[in-house]
């Protein structure tokens, strides 16, 4: 079935590329190019806080060989005044969320096919690679597998992949069959372990797990070595996940600067959404409308959360320490428009620019453990390169106009100017 998907989406974005937009290959290529590819741009930015001028970048096979400031000679590809960047990391999205032929979010109950709902969630990885994010952790869906490991083939075209599968709650069982349930994750390929400890902003996000269930999850994690995320709402909620060594906290709208305090003394990462999220679900309000908590009680909840949200990013963002990485939460409707979060992290909540961008690249490899492969531009890491016309340093929109795009030293998309 996924050979089958490939051919059929490959015909598809065949048709469908954009004007003076350059497909190079990517499908056919069983690997990277063994010959030197050189990029040139005006400006690079590094992902750690670093800028270069006029460099040039050499990529060998995935992974970057050399960069040179202020270099001469010819260039592969000459981007000329935009500026470089690591590809950009969400580190939390959901690719298989999507809109069905009836313009209603997809459920197990609307009798779309399973091979339906594989292209849609191929459409999102694609149009989420073209739009600069060359890295997603998609958390809490079995089908993530299939898709991860596709994409990892390189049959269909999108970004890294990393899943926790399906996740875990306070209806999993005793904090001796979580754990168990935790190798069993580990033994179905999961690369992090997602866990719902609070109900959703929608339902007013009250803590549901125990304690000991929390400290049951996170220390078995620990003990297989896999990241435990944790989506939580509530102050209290936070606060257990935090104290049971839990890796990331996800949401914590209601998170007191008390909590976020702890949070930064015990190093957990913290992700916050600005308002992407909750803009995305009113904007597309009659597709979701009706369907489980989807209800007016729960729009009119989204509505209040999104100065409550814009609230807490901003006291997460003056609590020294706290490590604050990118995710947008993408369901169906946000898919390709991630970075109107990081905008909105920039132009509502105050965050720098260049702050901003460390968040979605080199701090969000750091968090998921692969600060030695992505999220930044340097010698020896993988090739994940993005440009974009114009200074996101100055203009964080600027991240909307992505027109070069390089996975693993292979360039997706290059749209000449």
């Amino acid at each position: 079935m996924i050979r089958a998907l490939a051919t059929f989406t490959m015909a598809l974005l065949s048709i469908t590329l954009l004007p003076g937009m350059e497909a190079v290959e990517a499908w056919a290529a069983e690997s990277p190019s063994a010959s030197p590819i050189t990029l040139r741009a005006a400006a690079v930015l590094d992902g750690r806080g670093g800028v270069l001028r006029n460099a040039r970048i050499t990529v060998v096979g995935s992974r970057i060989t050399r960069i040179e400031a202020n270099a001469s000679g010819p260039a592969t590809y000459d981007l000329g005044g935009a500026t470089v960047l690591p590809g950009l990391i969400d580190a939390h999205t959901h690719l298989v969320w999507y809109f069905n032929a009836k313009g209603r979010l997809h459920t197990s109950a609307d009798g779309d096919t399973k091979t339906e709902s594989m292209l849609a969630a191929a459409g999102n990885a694609y149009t989420t690679l073209m739009s600069g994010i060359t890295t997603v952790q998609s958390l809490g869906s079995p089908e993530d597998r299939e898709l991860r490991d596709a994409l990892s083939r390189g049959v269909i075209l999108g970004p890294r992949l990393l899943t926790s599968l399906s996740a875990l709650s306070e209806r999993s069982g005793t904090p001796d069959e979580i754990r168990a349930l935790v190798r069993e994750r580990k033994a179905e390929g999961a690369d992090v372990i997602k866990v719902f400890a609070s109900k959703s902003i929608r339902e007013g996000g009250a803590q549901t797990m125990t304690d000991a269930q929390l400290q049951a999850v996170c220390s078995e994690g620990r003990a297989q070595g896999l990241r435990v995320l944790v989506h939580a709402h509530s102050a209290l909620a936070v606060l257990s996940a935090t104290n049971a060594g839990c890796t990331q906290i996800e949401h914590g709208v209601f998170a007191t600067d008390e909590v976020l305090k702890v949070m930064a003394e015990r190093g957990t990462y913290h992700d916050p959404q600005c308002g992407l999220i909750f803009r995305n679900y009113l904007e597309n309000r009659e597709k979701y409308l009706g369907i489980g908590n989807y209800n007016d009680e729960g729009f009119a909840s989204m509505e209040k959360a999104i100065p409550m949200a814009l609230d807490g990013f901003k006291r997460a963002l003056a609590t020294p320490g706290l490590k604050i990485v990118w995710g947008t939460d993408a369901v169906a409707g946000a898919h390709g428009r991630n970075v109107e979060d990081l905008i909105c992290r920039v132009n509502e909540g105050g965050q720098g620019p260049m702050a901003a961008i460390i968040s979605a690249t080199s701090l969000n490899a750091e968090a998921l453990g692969l600060k030695g492969q992505i999220g930044a531009i340097a010698e020896g890491l993988e090739a994940d390169i993005i440009a974009v016309n114009g200074d996101p340093t100055r203009d964080i929109t600027a991240l909307r106009q992505v027109r070069f795009v390089m996975k693993a030293g292979r360039v997706v998309k290059n749209e000449q100017e």
